[in-house]
């Protein structure tokens, strides 16, 4: 039963941070196989600090039989939650140019995690391009620039305004970059994508329709 919620427990971790990365599209990111991957080797590190923490007996503060309730979950569920942490120990520090590396577990798990991760992006980067084509086609970025943003974060109730003043000063840095209008609109695209979804991406352009078109 402990296993079994120790596992649990960190492929839950797994793909909140998916879904936190990809909130775009975060069905279709945790279908890839390196997501899946992603979310079993977060499995496997809770596994593997459960196993860590019975070995040494670790009981993080809990008083009482090692063997107790209290015990055993509250070892469940730092396993569970914060692998990552108890594996970011390192056993010594090598220096490497002007940066100093940490070699230890951490450093094996997080190269097999951030090879995961980019595969992920590099899948769904390939979907986020055909929607931005899709969704942008005939777009003019001259009209859309002021009127596309806003009714976009329009039309979505739950855009903090962390996420509405970050999209502000991406399009401000998008406005002033030297590249032609045609990329300009699906870099709009994209960033838009990034915060509000393709589906309600393409269905503010069908609403705007001639109103941004060229």
């Amino acid at each position: 039963m402990e296993w079994l919620a120790v596992v649990a427990f960190g492929a839950l971790v797994g793909t909140g941070e998916l879904v936190g990365r990809y909130r775009d599209a975060p069905l279709n990111a945790l279908r890839t196989f390196p997501a899946i991957l992603y979310v079993l080797l977060n499995a496997a590190a809770s596994a593997g600090a459960l196993a860590l923490i019975h070995t040494f007996g670790w009981t993080f503060g809990v008083t009482g039989n090692p063997d107790s309730a209290a015990v055993r979950w509250t070892q469940v569920l730092v396993a569970g939650f914060g692998a990552l942490a108890l594996f970011r120990t390192s056993l010594f520090t090598v220096r490497a140019g002007d940066r100093d590396i940490g070699v230890g577990p951490s450093s094996v798990l997080q190269v097999f995690l951030a090879a995961a991760d980019r595969a992920v992006d590099r899948s769904e980067a390939r979907n986020r391009d055909a929607i931005v084509k899709k969704a942008m086609q005939g777009v003019d970025y001259q009209k859309a620039y002021k009127a596309l943003p806003p009714y976009c974060l329009a039309l979505m109730r739950n855009v903090s305004a962390e996420e509405q003043q970050a999209l502000e000063k991406a399009v401000a840095l998008l406005d002033t970059a030297k590249v032609e209008d045609q990329v300009k609109a699906r870099l709009l695209g994209l960033e838009l994508i990034n915060v509000v979804g393709g589906k309600v991406l393409q269905a503010a352009v069908d609403s705007l329709g001639a109103e941004i078109k060229a």
